[in-house]
C-alpha cells in the first residue's frame, strides 16, 4: 500500500471515517453509545488495522527522525544569534561615534518607498502541519496591506512549498524562485542576499521584508516580518510595526529520553546587552568599516532566518507526526473493538443456529 493511501486514515488531527464506523445516537434522551456499528466486514477490519498499524510506525520513525534534526537545528539557531547580536552591537557603537558625521553607506539609504520586495521563507516538504500555511498567510496578508496602500510589490519565494504556492497565483509577481536545503548555510544565504542586494542598489525596489518563521521552542513558533532593507542605521530589527522581533528570553528546551519516551526539559538563556569598551579604537576609518559589515550583516540576519525556519520546520513536522501516532494508536482501538464486537456478533449467531438447530432435531425425535 502507498504512502498516500495510508495517510487517508491518520492525519494530524484525531478523526475516524464515517465510511467505517458510525456511532449510534442517543435514543429518548439517553446518552450516546460508546460502541459504533460496523460499515463492513470482518475481512476490511483486519486489513484498516494492519493499514492503521502500518501508518503507526511509519509516523513514529518520522517523530524520531524529526526529533534527531530538530535538535541540531535548535542549537545551530541558539549558537548563530550571539554573532548576530554582537555585529549588531559593534554597528551600533560605531553609528554613535559617527551621528556628527556623513555616511554615504548604499544599503542605509531611505528613499521614499514606491515597491517593495517580499523574501518569504518556506519548506521544501510537507507533513509539518500548519507551518507553511502560517508563513504563507503572513505574506499574503502583508500583500494585500501593501495593495491597500496602492503600493507595488513582488516576492522571493524560497522553498518549494511557497514556489509552488505562488507558481499558482499570477496575480502576484514572482522575481525569483529559490530551492532551500536541508539545513541551511552561509552560501545558500549568500545567494538570496546577492539577489536582494542587486534589487535594492538598481532601484527596482525601494525596501526589502523577510517573512519568515521565528523560532520561540519546540511547541511555539511565530510567523513574523521585519524590515531587511534600508538597514537600520543603529542595526535593529524591526517588523512594519516597528516592534523588535529579537526576543529578550529564549526557551531553549533539550531533548531527552524518559522511559523509552521522548520528552523535553526547559531551561532559559537571557541575553546580555553589553556595550562595547569606550576604549576600543579602530585603525581603519569607521566609514571603511561600516561599508564592509553592513553586507556581512545582511548575509548574517538571512542566514539566521534560514535557521529559524528549519528549525520550526523540524519543530512543526515532530508535532504533527507525535499527533498523528496518537492518532492512529487511537483508531486501532476503535477499530479493534468494533472487529472483537463483529467477531463475537457472528460467532454468536453461529452458536444459536447450531443451537436452534439441535432443538428442531429433539422436536422430530
Amino acid at each position: 500500500m502507498s504512502l498516500s493511501n495510508i495517510f487517508i486514515w491518520v492525519s494530524a488531527k484525531p478523526s475516524i471515517s464515517n465510511t467505517l464506523l458510525k456511532n449510534t445516537k442517543p435514543q429518548n434522551g439517553g446518552s450516546q453509545s460508546s460502541f459504533p456499528i460496523v460499515q463492513c466486514g470482518l475481512r476490511e477490519l483486519r486489513e484498516r488495522i494492519d493499514s492503521v498499524k502500518n501508518t503507526q510506525k511509519i509516523t513514529e520513525a518520522m517523530k524520531l527522525v524529526a526529533a534527531a534534526k530538530v535538535r541540531r537545528a535548535q542549537e545551530a539557531v541558539i549558537n548563530g544569534r550571539p554573532f548576530s547580536e554582537t555585529l549588531v552591537e559593534v554597528l551600533y557603537d560605531i553609528n554613535e561615534r559617527l551621528q556628527s558625521e556623513y555616511v554615504d553607506v548604499p544599503l542605509t539609504n531611505v528613499r521614499p518607498v514606491k515597491k517593495i520586495a517580499l523574501v518569504v521563507i518556506t519548506s521544501d516538504r510537507g507533513l509539518c502541519g500548519g507551518f507553511n500555511n502560517g508563513v504563507i498567510k503572513k505574506a499574503e496578508t502583508r500583500i494585500t496591506e501593501l495593495k491597500k496602500l496602492r503600493l507595488e510589490c513582488s516576492v522571493i519565494s524560497v522553498g518549494k512549498k511557497g514556489n509552488s504556492y505562488f507558481n499558482r497565483r499570477p496575480n502576484v509577481r514572482v522575481d525569483k524562485f529559490i530551492e532551500a536545503g536541508t539545513f541551511p548555510t552561509a552560501k545558500e544565504a549568500q545567494t538570496i542576499a546577492d539577489n536582494v542586494f542587486s534589487l535594492f542598489l538598481s532601484e527596482e525596489v525601494d525596501k526589502v521584508e523577510l517573512v519568515y518563521t521565528k523560532f520561540v521552542s519546540l511547541i511555539k513558533f511565530d510567523p513574523v516580518i521585519h524590515t531587511l532593507l534600508p538597514l537600520s542605521p543603529k542595526g535593529k530589527v524591526f517588523d512594519v510595526n516597528g516592534n523588535s522581533v529579537d526576543a529578550f528570553e529564549d526557551e531553549f528546551f533539550r531533548l531527552t529520553t524518559k522511559q523509552g519516551k521522548l520528552s523535553v526539559e526547559r531551561a532559559s538563556v537571557r541575553k546580555r546587552s553589553e556595550g562595547l569598551s569606550p576604549l576600543l579604537q579602530f585603525e581603519q576609518d569607521p566609514v571603511q568599516i561600516i561599508d564592509a559589515m553592513m553586507p556581512l550583516y545582511l548575509n548574517s540576519q538571512i542566514l539566521r532566518a534560514l535557521q529559524e525556519s528549519t528549525a520550526s520546520e523540524l519543530a512543526a513536522r515532530m508535532n504533527a507526526m507525535s499527533n498523528a501516532t496518537d492518532n492512529a494508536v487511537e483508531l486501532k482501538k476503535t477499530l479493534s473493538m468494533a472487529y472483537n464486537r463483529e467477531r463475537q456478533a457472528k460467532i454468536t449467531g453461529e452458536i444459536l443456529e447450531i443451537v436452534a438447530g439441535a432443538e428442531a432435531l429433539k422436536e422430530l425425535e
